[in-house]
């Protein structure tokens, strides 16, 4: 809550959405580990945006990562947000219930996310701002040569594929957008295989699937006219992050959206993911709260 918040009863605010990282730990963690309430009070006390209500947002499974998707396999996180989040904080506190003064943003995968929940319910958010999103797009490697294929196909138990993160990454990806609840354990369809030579095989209808419903450039097309309706769309990376497929794909995701005629401001700065995004010195505070004060409405109509 704002500072005042009690004290000035009738007064409205518009709501920032923030889906943190699963890398940063819990969703809790932007308040108790990044001390997030002083640095968004300091943020309005000296005038880098008004008074907002923050909702930092649980989208976490127990292997990793929801992707703001509905799934058999881990649950209906979309439906979940859109319709129980918001809706209970319209109902609970005082916001401004338009989605011309409801923000989301996220990190990483979170980043995903808020792009992902933007793009498909234009009519609840008005601006995104994602950092350093993953799963824009291609990146250098195919996807099928970064997780361990048979660790995933062969799992006796959850424990196994813990063993290899990037593994686990994957199993949180395949149970969103590759789920098949007749396989036994995992719930997935696992996308490749290697043959005993070990040759990747692919499976193409499999890979076209999850391609189709992951990578948020697959789903430009069909969303193109919800993404123009947004009033601002926003999203940055780090030039020097480790795995540069998150690098190419990024600078790929926005020459995709000026294809489609899609206004939005797309940002590579220089530095590595991650640093520093918290502090009076770090994106938050900089560009992220900056931008939502240019583009969300702030005086309620009611």
């Amino acid at each position: 809550m704002p500072p005042g918040y009690d004290d000035a009863a009738s007064t409205r605010y518009p709501v920032i959405y923030f889906l943190p990282s699963p890398f940063d730990g819990s969703y809790r963690n932007i308040f108790d580990g990044h001390a997030g309430q002083a640095l968004f009070d300091r943020a309005i006390a000296s005038g880098e945006i008004r008074k907002f209500i923050l909702v930092s947002v649980d989208m976490a499974t127990p292997i990793g990562y929801s992707w703001a998707a509905n799934s058999p396999a881990t649950g209906n996180w979309e439906d979940f947000f859109v319709g129980e989040v918001v809706p209970y904080m319209d109902s609970n506190f005082r916001t401004i219930a338009s989605r011309d003064s409801r923000g989301i943003s996220g990190i990483f995968m979170g980043g995903h996310g808020a792009i992902r929940l933007a793009m498909k319910h234009p009519d609840i958010f008005g601006a995104v701002y994602a950092m350093h999103p993953v799963g824009t797009g291609s990146g250098l490697r195919i996807m099928d040569s970064i997780p361990n294929l048979e660790l995933l196909s062969n799992a006796k138990s959850i424990n196994d594929v813990k063993t290899d993160g990037a593994s686990m990454i994957f199993l949180g990806i395949f149970e969103a957008f590759l789920p098949d609840a007749a396989k036994p354990l995992l719930d997935i369809d696992v996308p490749a295989r290697h043959d005993a030579s070990g040759q990747l095989i692919i499976d193409s209808k499999l890979t076209a699937k999850l391609r189709a419903n992951f990578f948020l450039e697959e789903m430009i097309p069909e969303y193109a006219d919800n993404l123009k309706s947004l009033r601002a769309f926003k999203f940055d990376w780090a030039r020097s992050d480790g795995n540069q497929d998150h690098v190419y794909s990024n600078q790929a995701y926005t020459h995709k959206l000026n294809e489609f005629g899609i206004v939005h401001e797309a940002e590579e700065y220089n530095g590595a993911w991650g640093e520093p995004n918290w502090g009076d010195d770090g994106r938050i505070y900089s560009e992220v709260l900056p931008f939502f004060a240019r583009h969300l409405v702030w005086e309620s109509s009611r």
